[in-house]
């Protein structure tokens, strides 16, 4: 990058690309913890492979998007799903390939991953 005129065409093209907000809040808002728990747990791999994975299947109507804590350090990393008039999911203990299975099942397909969320963890 040599000049401000190329930061701004790669951040045009960026803004196209990665929907990392929902400003409008009518799609499904995908939140990842990354306070300090949740970073040593393993939280950061997690955000980079749900932003991979929606981006890759250009997923337009979900926002990947991270927060600090969230409360439940014990079961961390943990990704809490925001679809409109539905109750929030939240998915602990969270990991890329279970990441990518949410992508695929829950965002895509629609159905829960219910052995991933906070109700069946013992």
């Amino acid at each position: 990058m040599k000049s401000l005129e190329e930061l701004k065409a790669i951040r045009e093209k960026m803004q196209g690309a990665v929907n990392m907000r929902n400003e409008d809040g009518d799609g499904i808002r995908v939140v990842v913890g990354m306070a300090t728990c949740g970073i040593a747990s393993g939280a950061r791999p997690v955000l980079t492979a749900l932003s991979d994975a929606v981006q890759e299947k250009k997923l337009s109507n979900v926002a990947v998007t991270q927060t600090g804590c969230i409360g439940l350090c014990q079961y961390e990393p943990i990704v809490e799903v925001f679809e409109p008039g539905k109750d929030k999911v939240t998915y602990v203990k969270m990991n890329p390939e279970k990441a990518l299975e949410v992508v695929d099942r829950h965002l895509i397909r629609g159905q829960v991953v219910s052995e991933y969320t906070i109700g069946a963890v013992k």
